[in-house]
């Protein structure tokens, strides 16, 4: 079959970020294809974008830690005569606790999907970006910029997607593939709840940029082809200080936050 559908891949499209992110894009007249684990939640959403009088979106429930995931998705996106013309790297999550007090397959679970599978998501669809000269827009993080004690391995899948999006940036900016990280702050979603933190941090921080202020930025900046997204004066100030102030200062007060959270946490 001919690739002749050009389509927005969104991975951990089933909730949070990633359905936000399917509506705007949605919204903005791109044709989607949306990837997670739980087939019933992404049939709903298709099912609401398709009900709105735009083109269902494909739907392909997949565990992307899996090994032979991004081989698996590209070959049902062939079958489906699909090419990715926008690569949203969304699937992600975190742990909150000490790093010799959480378990260890988690923890490697995480660096499985925030790191591995993103980077091989990249890799996969690279020649389909280049061919219909689209772009890949990486779920970052503040935490990206500064160590995390008490969420040591989140911070720290973090900071390497955000040092390999920058690197992508300047590589395949003359291949005409646009690359943006977009770093936000403490969104509301379902990953802290995923994460076990506790009740009283799941309520949104005030002047922090929501889900949809959030995906906005996102989307407007890889359609700019800006290289770092930081939405919102409050994250754009914390990240100011965090890349000026000195790690001893910062690890001390990191470490503080994340104990009074409690649980296992996220984004």
């Amino acid at each position: 079959m001919n690739e002749d559908r050009k389509i927005a891949l969104i991975t951990g499209a089933s909730e949070g970020l990633g359905a936000e992110f399917a509506r705007l894009f949605a919204a903005r007249g791109h044709d989607l294809a949306l990837v997670a684990r739980r087939q019933d939640r992404l049939d709903a959403l298709a099912d609401e974008i398709g009900g709105g009088g735009r083109p269902r979106p494909l739907v392909i429930a997949l565990d992307l830690t899996v090994p032979d995931a991004p081989a698996q998705l590209a070959a049902e996106l062939k079958a489906a005569g699909a090419s990715v013309q926008y690569l949203v790297n969304n699937a992600g999550y975190g742990l909150n606790g000490p790093f010799g007090e959480l378990p260890l397959d988690a923890q490697i679970g995480m660096i499985d999907l925030n790191v591995h599978a993103l980077t091989a998501l990249a890799h996969v669809f690279l020649p389909d970006l280049e061919r219909n000269r689209g772009g890949m827009l990486n779920l970052a993080s503040i935490a990206a910029m500064a160590p995390g004690p008490g969420m040591a391995v989140y911070y720290a899948s973090k900071a390497f997607v955000l040092s390999l999006s920058e690197a992508l940036t300047e590589e395949l900016r003359p291949r005409g593939v646009r690359v943006t990280a977009l770093c936000p702050g403490p969104v509301v979603t379902g990953f802290q709840e995923r994460a076990g933190m506790a009740p009283e941090t799941l309520k949104p921080p005030p002047g922090v940029a929501g889900a949809r202020e959030t995906v906005e930025a996102g989307y407007n900046g890889l359609m700019a082809g800006r290289r770092v997204v930081t939405p919102g004066l409050v994250n754009q100030a914390l990240a100011a200080g965090l890349a000026w102030i000195p790690h001893w200062i910062t690890l001390p007060q990191l470490a503080a936050r994340q104990a009074r959270r409690g649980g296992e946490a996220a984004k």
